[in-house]
């Protein structure tokens, strides 16, 4: 407890001089959320002119990016031992499918979690303000928090789709408006290749493509 409120109270620079590769990695990922912070604030004070504002689904980190060099320069991906623990740790909390997260985050965000859309969707598994706030995900940029309020929405759009992991990734994409408006995954470019995209990586392609297993934490029910 003594150590935990230490830390705590250390200045980011003062945590990235610790021993531990671990905790200098989080100190150093901290200080980069920091600057993330203070370029969005800027950001959204001198919107950059041409940038797209009818986009309805989830845009890509690397569009934002790209259109947006101050919050480029300090969004590092995590590094891979501290976003897998992450993801381990919400999947086994809501019985969802690890490969399932990691795939829907290495799709949102590039593992990166300061990454900002052009419509505001926001950390690693982009949520935007209505969902992080659903999932009371105070701080979206927190990658833990991040990670524990995405995953809860998969849970809870795999709950409301039977299972259905197109109509899910569909949906956390474009929207469920969209998915009943269309009656299945919606008919564009962006969030059919998504779908596929993830669905190759977790090995749910083909006739498994329907199947809640692929969905749920191996040997859960």
């Amino acid at each position: 407890m003594r150590r935990t409120l230490a830390l705590l109270l250390l200045p980011v620079a003062g945590l990235a001089q610790m021993q531990s590769p671990t905790e200098s990695s989080i100190a150093r990922q901290l200080e980069a959320v920091q600057k993330q912070r203070e370029a969005i604030r800027k950001q959204a004070g001198n919107p950059q002119k041409g940038s797209p504002t009818n986009s309805f689904f989830t845009a890509p980190w690397t569009l934002a990016m790209s259109q947006s060099p101050s919050l480029q320069a300090n969004c590092d991906p995590m590094a891979d031992a501290d976003i897998a623990s992450l993801i381990d740790k919400a999947a086994s909390r809501e019985g969802v499918n690890p490969k399932l997260v990691r795939a829907v985050i290495r799709q949102e965000s590039g593992f990166r979690p300061c990454a900002v859309s052009v419509k505001g969707a926001q950390g690693l598994m982009q949520l935007m303000p209505e969902t992080a706030e659903q999932f009371r995900v105070a701080d979206p940029f927190d990658p833990a928090q991040n990670v524990d309020g995405g995953t809860k929405f998969l849970k809870e759009l795999l709950a409301k789709y039977s299972g259905d992991l197109r109509l899910t990734l569909g949906a956390y994409n474009a929207g469920a408006g969209r998915v009943s408006e269309a009656g299945g995954v919606p008919d564009i470019q962006e969030t059919q290749d998504y779908v596929t995209s993830i669905l190759n990586e977790i090995g749910a392609a083909g006739g498994d493509r329907n199947n809640a297993a692929a969905a749920l934490v191996p040997g859960s029910t």
